[in-house]
């Protein structure tokens, strides 16, 4: 009796001294993957690595807008398992490589599906982590599990006895854009497929190379061309091949797929390298080991759990592009449809820039500095495959969707914040020469200094001409630094071009004729060809190379004030006509699209930062939620994502290649930023709540400050920030110079 008397006083102590700690939670736990799969999100829940060539994820089978990322919340069948997914996108292209398991429980087609063979499934039955998902196939009574490495998609499938499973590998199966118009399958041996698919799309000539092994060697198989019974190996436009197994009660086949975009030896070196046997779970492990300390770069502060997955989730969600693009060669498909080869960089790709380049790259810059420069090395491929900076590159494709060269403000900055190891003589070469070409209505931007209207269906004249503006300025900055004061000189004087667009009798940036006047018929709210994605009200902010001009020309801080309030007040009509991309709507501010993402920050250069954080706050609690359409719009390859998280942090940068980020409203009681040189970034967020929205008081490093912002280099040599907070604005915090001077201090 004394002896357990002894143990249980030993045991109180434990937990009285904090010696007996339960485990630490894991970051990945945090993570939602089904954020976005529902509503205008279009995310995918699969499993994939940080910025990784496969995002292996289900999909329906079936087409249209709500199924771009292949899978939809709403829906109720499966019809197999793909290797290549786009992330928060409108554009329908990948799912390349369909991996789908059958056997002789059910065999009922559809239509919608293109007859393909698919399974009822259940959410209840369904799973989701970084790097893991899972799901119960009802109709067959198979369990599907997925998992990846950087270049492989590992399945692991759990089937019930039966004398017909199948696995089937399908090349032929498209959806949306995508089209297939060269597929090649060979057996190998009875556990070994190799082949390739090539298609066509929104990005017009991509290939994927692979090479498949199975854990168990299949027993026969079925081999076709375009459904037609054929021999190994087979070529055509559409093929597939069914392997036929016998299987035990709760037997397991391993599935592993390596890939490449140059060839079928980097395929294999994929698999050999990376998943050399049949080991899931140690796979599984190593995944989600990579997600956690990618992850535990940020710690947030807060007792509030949703808060915590909304913010680890938009963390995770903000790593799921660019992708991966070149093999453990070193080897890719280039942009100039030959097989290139990266020297001392990973190449990657799936530049959504027009998004990205505003929060995304400006976060990477921070988090993945390392990472950064493979990245910029990966452009300046681009350029010299091509000739010029990608627009929108995907899988080794410029598709020259959206508008500006964006690539220019993401290699600006990360030459002015220090990212090492690139060629930056050709980096300047490749954002002048980017912003000379003819293409894109660039030589009548550069004649007329604006874009004038035209018949074109997305002419966009205006946003063109505000974006090459600002990527000018950028131009301008990279000139300077490197003392050539006559391109200096050029690139501001275009810097100013937003200027010719701007009509005084409206205050509104307005669509002009190719003779120089405005267009008569013009209705600010009203979303025509003129403007990209927008229109003239969420277009009107995009000078933010300089935001005090803008006040300047409107006429004063106290008209602009007024217009920015009417921003956030003018309420669509219910007989308006909404596209579906005018989604996230606080007024005419529209949050899920990215024109609006800094505009709740503009009241910073008013001074009435107090504005700028009541409205963010309210970004942040209203915009996004723990739910699977918990974004109010397309998640856009990390953009939507990357806003939250530096959003949440209390940061942003209003000018994305300035080095600067002005303060919103931290949502978090602190946060700890672990930076790749070694240093911490603490922010301490006193009497922080709900009601508590506004800042009271600023200290770095222990000396207040009285402006609204803080550097790059503040945030990078580490130190602690802290915000006090309080439940009425401060009006006495003001700024201490003009933002739009402060240039990478």
């Amino acid at each position: 009796m004394k002896s357990v008397k002894l143990v249980f006083y030993f045991f109180i102590i434990l937990l009285l001294t904090g010696c007996y700690k339960q485990e630490k939670e894991k970051l990945t736990s945090l993570v939602n993957p089904f954020i976005g799969t529902d509503g205008p999100g279009n995310t995918y829940p699969g499993a994939t690595i940080p910025f990784g060539m496969v995002q292996l994820s289900p999909d329906i089978g079936i087409p249209g807008w709500d199924r771009i990322a292949g899978y939809y919340y709403q829906d109720s069948i499966i019809t197999g398992f793909s290797h290549m997914h786009l992330t928060g996108t409108g554009a329908g292209d990948l799912y390349d490589i369909l991996i789908m398991p059958t056997n002789s429980r059910f065999n009922d087609k559809i239509k919608e599906n293109n007859y393909k063979p698919f399974s009822h499934f259940s959410h209840e039955k369904e799973t989701a982590s970084p790097g893991y998902y899972a799901v119960d196939l009802l109709d067959y009574g198979i369990k599907a599990e997925l998992t990846a490495t950087l270049r492989t998609g590992i399945h692991r499938y759990t089937f019930p006895k039966d004398s017909l499973t199948q696995i089937h590998i399908d090349l032929g199966y498209a959806l949306n854009w995508d089209n297939p118009v060269d597929t090649y399958i060979k057996v190998v041996d009875d556990n070994t497929i190799e082949g390739y698919r090539k298609s066509t799309g929104w990005a017009r000539d991509q290939r994927v190379y692979f090479v498949i092994k199975l854990s168990k060697p299949f027993n026969t198989y079925n081999i076709y061309s375009n459904d037609s019974l054929t021999n190994s190996p087979v070529k055509g436009r559409k093929t597939k091949i069914s392997l036929n197994y016998i299987t035990t009660d709760s037997e397991e086949i391993i599935v592993i797929t390596g890939l490449s975009t140059a060839n079928i030896k980097g395929a294999h070196q994929s698999l050999l390298l990376e998943a050399p046997n049949f080991n899931f779970e140690l796979y599984k492990e190593e995944a989600a080991g990579i997600w956690e300390r990618e992850l535990q770069k940020v710690k947030i502060e807060t007792s509030d759990k949703n808060k915590k997955i909304i913010f680890y989730t938009m963390l995770y969600q903000s790593m799921l592009a660019p992708t991966l693009l070149s093999d453990n060669l070193g080897s890719y498909k280039g942009a100039n449809d030959t097989i290139m080869h990266a020297n001392g960089f990973d190449r990657y790709d799936t530049f959504s820039l027009w998004d990205t380049y505003r929060a995304a790259h400006p976060l990477y810059t921070i988090l993945h500095p390392d990472r950064v420069s493979d990245m910029i090395n990966s452009l300046l491929a681009h350029y010299k495959e091509t000739g010029l900076l990608p627009v929108w590159s995907m899988q080794g494709n410029e598709t020259n969707m959206m508008i500006g060269y964006h690539a220019v403000p993401v290699v600006v900055d990360a030459y002015f914040k220090g990212i090492a190891n690139f060629d930056i003589a050709q980096a300047y070469e490749a954002c002048v020469k980017s912003a000379m070409v003819k293409e894109r209505q660039i030589d009548s931007y550069t004649a007329l200094g604006f874009i004038p209207v035209d018949e074109h269906h997305e002419n966009w004249s205006v946003s063109k001409t505000l974006e090459y503006a600002y990527d000018d300025w950028c131009i301008a900055q990279f000139a300077k630094d490197l003392g050539k004061q006559e391109d200096h000189e050029y690139f501001l004087k275009r810097s100013e071009n937003w200027r010719n667009v701007y009509d005084s009798v409206s205050t509104f940036m307005r669509p002009k004729l190719k003779n120089g006047e405005f267009v008569k018929e013009f209705i600010p709210k009203e979303y025509s060809p003129y403007f990209c994605e927008s229109n003239a009200w969420q277009y009107f902010w995009s000078v933010p190379q300089n935001i005090e001009g803008l006040i300047d020309i409107v006429g004063s801080k106290e008209l602009f004030e007024k217009k920015l309030d009417t921003m956030f007040t003018l309420e669509a009509l219910p007989d308006d006509d909404l596209p579906i991309f005018s989604t996230g709507m606080i007024g005419q501010y529209a949050h899920g699209n990215e024109p609006s993402h800094h505009v709740a920050y503009l009241y910073n250069y008013l001074e009435k930062p107090w504005k700028t954080q009541e409205l963010v706050r309210e970004i942040l609690e209203t915009q996004y939620h723990n739910t699977p359409d918990g974004h109010c719009g397309n998640e856009d390859c990390g953009q939507m994502s990357s806003w939250y998280v530096l959003s949440a942090l209390g940061i942003y940068p209003v000018n994305p290649a300035q080095g600067v980020y002005n303060f919103g409203s931290p949502l978090y009681d602190g946060a700890t930023i672990f930076l790749e040189n070694g240093r911490q970034f603490k922010m301490d967020v006193k009497n922080n709540s709900s009601n508590n929205k506004y800042i009271q008081s600023i200290a770095l490093n222990g000396e207040k400050i009285q402006r609204s912002y803080i550097t790059h280099k503040e945030i990078t040599d580490g130190g602690l920030l802290i915000f006090t907070m309080g439940d009425q604005p401060n009006k006495n915090i003001k700024n201490a110079m003009a933002l739009s001077s402060v240039v990478y201090n």
